[in-house]
């Protein structure tokens, strides 16, 4: 039976993180990889990269090999020229490279994707349904499935343009306006996340207890080195603690870098790219589109469904709304699990 100590060291080197880049027409791209076992490759949505799955991933590195990636033009994955117009199916390549090049003896991989990140798996399982086995496609707000694309299509073009003319807070009030309001472009109240909900949700983090401290505690008799040893083992996991949230930190300020490129070459292209159905429902049993508990009536959610309905793909609920896997990573990460086995 192995030891407490083998264990925890099997379960360190299970969520150590190994670094590479791979080189794509036109860009560099980092990913991060986690775990053993089969590939499952974790897809960032709006202006997210790798870093979004950093908790998620560690309570699925017993049972998979992670794959997260910055996606090209993002943070630490470099274009080779100047950034243009994003498209799904240019990013669906990328991905079939890290499969290719990440994937144990060639085996299909499982792909996960959310949001604008959901399109690109829909586009990898159309154009190369050989390399995946499953396919979890969260949300993905693909206007041209709602009951009237021209209305979903006129709010992310007023939001590109409130970016270019005045900025990224003048978009994300676009954004707020224009798809909040009851009755929009598909029969519900609508929200769509680009990047912001994540990072706002990642940086508020847990909230202080303004100052109360607790009465002390009785020793009970502790020795001194008792109490030494307690000193330091809580010095070593606040020392911990902190270089979370540091990391947690650096996301939000990488993510929040990103928002101009997402703005003006992702946000339009990619929720306006119409999804080969016929290519999906041929591939369907490989594809479980999922919807947040909490955002049925929004529109990504309703887009979602719809596609489902068109290809005869299965659904799942997911723990809480669009950004679910950053409101409760743990409860999402179990769901996704579940999902993925089942």
């Amino acid at each position: 039976m192995p030891t407490t100590d083998a264990t925890t060291a099997a379960a360190t080197a299970a969520t150590a993180v190994r670094t590479g880049r791979l080189e794509a027409p036109g860009a560099a791209l980092h990913y991060e990889v986690r775990g053993r076992g089969p590939l499952l490759v974790m897809m960032p949505g709006g202006s997210a990269d790798a870093g979004i799955y950093d908790t998620l991933a560690a309570g699925l590195a017993d049972r998979w090999t992670l794959v997260a990636f910055d996606p090209r033009g993002y943070s630490r994955s470099t274009l080779h020229g100047p950034a243009g117009e994003q498209l799904p199916g240019t990013h669906s390549e990328d991905v079939a490279r890290l499969i290719e090049l990440l994937s144990p003896g060639g085996a299909p991989a499982a792909v996960f994707g959310s949001s604008s990140s959901a399109i690109v798996a829909l586009e990898l399982l159309s154009r190369r349904p050989g390399l995946v086995g499953r396919v979890v496609a969260h949300e993905p707000p693909l206007v041209e499935l709602l009951p009237d694309p021209a209305a979903g299509r006129a709010v992310f073009a007023a939001v590109r343009e409130s970016f270019l003319r005045d900025g990224v807070e003048a978009a994300m009030a676009t954004m707020a306006a224009g798809l909040a309001p009851e009755g929009g472009a598909g029969g519900g109240r609508y929200e769509v996340a680009t990047g912001a909900d994540e990072e706002s949700r990642a940086a508020t983090g847990p909230v202080e207890d303004g100052g109360a401290t607790a009465p002390p505690e009785e020793s009970g008799g502790a020795s001194e080195a008792e109490a030494e040893a307690e000193a330091q083992n809580g010095a070593g996991a606040g020392a911990e603690v902190d270089a979370v949230a540091e990391a947690e930190a650096a996301t939000v300020r990488r993510m929040m870098a990103n928002l101009p490129v997402f703005l003006e070459h992702v946000l339009c292209s990619f929720s306006g790219h119409a999804p080969d159905l016929d290519a999906l429902r041929a591939a369907g049993p490989k594809l479980v589109v999922g919807v947040g508990r909490d955002s049925r009536a929004l529109l990504p959610a309703v887009a979602a469904e719809r596609l489902a309905q068109r290809v005869g793909s299965a659904t799942a609920e997911f723990p809480g709304g669009h950004v679910g896997l950053t409101e409760d990573p743990v409860a999402f990460g179990a769901r996704l699990r579940e999902v993925l086995l089942g």
